[in-house]
């Protein structure tokens, strides 16, 4: 099925597992096809489990199952955690947000829906497509994403790793 998500945020199809779960709300059609990018501003990162909770993958009229093949991806593409399955991770991504952008002056009673805006701006174009920046790699953390000639590349102790669209990482020298 169309529902990996790639590190530019593109819905794929590839027969690689990921590692986490998430959504942008019900972006899929009767027959299990992507026909929007998006519904919700709101794209969240879960567990694959969660209180042994089973759900059948693009039911029809609820939310479509994204997964990602890791939590670098996730970032990414511009989810966040799931306050309800992932409410530790929420709790320390929240807090690292409100850290990193004192501008706004928000505080930690602030509503996620308003972060959630913010994110969205700062994830796409007006045209839907990716936002991207320029910064040097020595700048950079482990588990950044950047792209060489159009092709993702990960950031991993000193090592750029390269993602192919079937997400096996390897080493290359670029």
């Amino acid at each position: 099925m169309q529902n990996r998500v790639n590190p530019f945020g593109e819905i794929i199809e590839t027969k690689a597992r990921g590692l986490w779960m998430g959504n942008r709300g019900h972006i899929h059609n009767l027959d299990r096809k992507i026909v929007r990018p998006f519904k919700l501003k709101a794209w969240i990162t879960c567990k694959l489990e969660f209180k042994g909770r089973k759900r059948e993958i693009m039911a029809p009229n609820l939310y479509t199952e994204l997964f990602f093949l890791d939590e670098a991806t996730a970032f990414a593409a511009g989810h966040r955690p799931c306050f309800e399955c992932r409410r530790n991770d929420y709790n320390k991504f929240k807090t690292a947000w409100l850290k990193g952008n004192p501008e706004y002056k928000f505080s930690d009673k602030t509503s996620i829906r308003d972060i959630d805006e913010i994110l969205h701006k700062e994830r796409m174009n007006k045209d839907g497509s990716k936002k991207t920046h320029k910064e040097n790699n020595s700048d950079l953390p482990d588990g950044t994403f950047i792209a060489v000639n159009n092709q993702p590349y990960v950031l991993f102790q000193q090592h750029i790793l390269f993602v192919d669209t079937i997400w096996i990482y390897r080493k290359e020298n670029i």
